[in-house]
């Protein structure tokens, strides 16, 4: 699934985009600061703000979500399904420690909250352009 084409998308230089839809089919895009690699067939997003989001993904589990390559502008669609959330553990820890980093840097510390590490498994990844 994922391999190193796909990685320099997953670190964050620019920012992605998720949609989810609601159980009625309501969609709701939403962009969010980065996904990350967890492994070849799994990403996290962080939950902070995510309200109509993790409603969302509390009634339907798939989501779709594009990244982009700051390497040369490719872009990823990736499919997903809300697997778990983690709250604690070396990849909250990271994701925690870089959010904050990203608030301090735009005079928002205290500001951003991780509240957990949302993990999906990626169903597919095709390259858009």
């Amino acid at each position: 699934m994922i391999n190193e084409e796909h990685l320099p998308a997953l670190q964050g230089m620019f920012p992605s985009w998720i949609t989810t839809s609601s159980s009625e089919g309501e969609p709701n895009t939403t962009v969010i600061s980065q996904i990350w690699y967890v492994s070849a067939n799994e990403v996290a997003l962080s939950f902070q703000f995510f309200n109509k989001t993790k409603k969302n993904i509390s009634q339907n589990p798939f989501a779709y979500a594009t990244i982009l390559n700051p390497e040369n502008f490719d872009m990823f669609n990736l499919e997903l399904q809300y697997a778990r959330t983690e709250s604690d553990g070396d990849l909250f820890d990271e994701m925690d420690m870089k959010l904050e980093a990203i608030a301090s840097m735009t005079g928002m510390s205290g500001i951003f909250e991780l509240k957990g590490a949302d993990i999906y498994k990626v169903l597919s990844i095709i390259k858009t352009n």
